[in-house]
């Protein structure tokens, strides 16, 4: 189906925006604080995959383990996959159907804050070192270039979603 391979396409572009959006975003983040641009990745990555809980990772000097690192740019991209192609088969359902739009977007709405709220809570024993307002900041940064992207290629979706 054409039609399908246009989803998936569009669905891989939009998970490849908002992963780079999320990843320059924490690359600035850290270099602005002088931690060097892989910090927040690199705690990430001793976080979820090295087992290390809570304060004590972020007491003393956090060696890189480029394993870590690899591994959480890994589970972060398919994420980003995951929830782009969820995003671009919610647009051609509103564009399918324009009714049920509104629900879409609300949809696309709870889905952003759904996401917060979970990676705040699986973050919350690093948060001295990763603080809750940055991952509202990189995950809306996400959403707004990976709608920006969506709107190039869909541009009468906005009008649609919000009628």
């Amino acid at each position: 189906m054409p039609g399908e391979n246009r989803v998936i396409r569009e669905g891989v572009m939009v998970g490849l925006v908002a992963y780079m959006a999320v990843a320059a975003f924490y690359a600035m983040f850290d270099l602005l604080a002088a931690r060097g641009p892989l910090y927040t990745v690199n705690l990430l990555g001793l976080a979820v995959f090295d087992g290390t809980r809570g304060l004590s990772i972020t007491q003393g000097p956090i060696t890189m383990d480029l394993s870590g690192i690899l591994w959480y740019n890994a589970l972060h991209l398919v994420f980003s996959l995951v929830i782009g192609l969820i995003v671009v088969r919610l647009i051609a359902e509103a564009e399918r159907h324009p009714g049920r739009a509104r629900l879409v977007l609300y949809t696309i709405i709870g889905g952003f804050v759904v996401t917060i709220l979970a990676v705040g809570q699986l973050t919350e024993p690093i948060r001295p070192m990763l603080p809750f307002w940055s991952i509202v900041l990189a995950n809306l940064l996400a959403v707004l270039f990976a709608g920006w992207y969506l709107l190039r290629w869909h541009p009468g979706i906005w009008g649609r979603l919000t009628a």
